[in-house]
């Protein structure tokens, strides 16, 4: 029997439990203002998950009138938040690991990242279009920068999602912003995830590799393929804490909670938006 006599394996039959968003952050911190805004929800049955990750059931607010699927306001939707850890692995194996207990509308990827545009500046949030490993370089057997064997060059982001950011975004970034920072700016663009930092030494050679990326963080892209292995709708939107190569005269560090906190009200935003 060849490989291609194998029957064609099918897609796993999605859980009973429905829930209206998984939300992932790699650490702490980044999970913390989901914690602080959202109410939990009670007598919701707990996730296993690998490892030291976890999970908490929280409750969206209602959709807004005009939502995107036409529930209007007061309804309650369970969101799912998972604390992974840091790294692609310890995410896409929370990840995996929550899909077999939960179908989710819709997964986002949220907390932060390093700013790679040389227009994003720290307390920016940056909105994935794409998503590419920084790191993988196949390229001597005629792949693309960032593809991984057998991959698409870059993984997709739902359309509607990253609407919804962009559009409900600006405003409730300005209003998690203090006063300093209110020029803070909501970016789209590629999102690149990678095992290594992208610091001083190798931030050119990324920005020649991969033109069009905004940000560098060390999770997105594998919750991306994993998504997208499961046919789910799938964003990254995160907080710049600190930039690459910064430029002479501009800021290049912030807090992970603070740039958190921004990330964290650009989702909830968008995600109440949906309905």
């Amino acid at each position: 029997m060849t490989p291609s006599q194998l029957p064609r394996p099918q897609r796993p039959a999605r859980p009973d439990r429905r829930v209206h968003s998984i939300v992932l952050t790699a650490m702490e911190e980044e999970a913390h203002p989901f914690l602080d805004r959202l109410p939990a929800l009670d007598g919701a049955a707990p996730l296993t998950l690998n490892g030291d990750a976890w999970a908490a059931s929280l409750t969206l607010p209602p959709a807004v009138p005009g939502g995107a699927d036409g529930t209007g306001p007061g309804a309650s939707r369970e969101l799912i938040l998972i604390r992974t850890g840091i790294g692609l692995v310890a995410a896409a194996s929370a990840l995996a690991a929550a899909l077999t207990q939960v179908a989710p509308r819709m997964i986002v990827s949220a907390g932060t990242a390093g700013g790679l545009a040389r227009d994003v500046e720290v307390g920016d949030v940056c909105v994935s279009t794409t998503l590419a490993f920084t790191d993988a370089d196949a390229t001597a057997f005629g792949y693309a920068r960032g593809q991984v064997p057998g991959q698409p060059p870059a993984f997709g982001s739902a359309a509607g999602l990253r609407d919804a950011m962009e559009i409900h975004g600006p405003a409730a970034l300005a209003a998690a912003a203090p006063a300093a920072s209110s020029s803070a700016r909501v970016h789209a663009g590629q999102m690149l995830s990678g095992n290594s930092f992208v610091t001083a030494a190798n931030v050119a050679d990324t920005r020649e590799a991969f033109p069009e990326a905004v940000s560098t963080d060390m999770e997105s892209t594998a919750l991306a393929q994993v998504a997208a292995v499961a046919g789910i709708p799938f964003v990254s939107a995160r907080g710049i804490s600190d930039l690459c190569g910064p430029e002479a005269g501009q800021d290049f560090h912030i807090g992970a909670d603070e740039a958190a906190a921004r990330s964290a009200a650009v989702v909830i935003a968008a995600l109440a938006a949906l309905g």
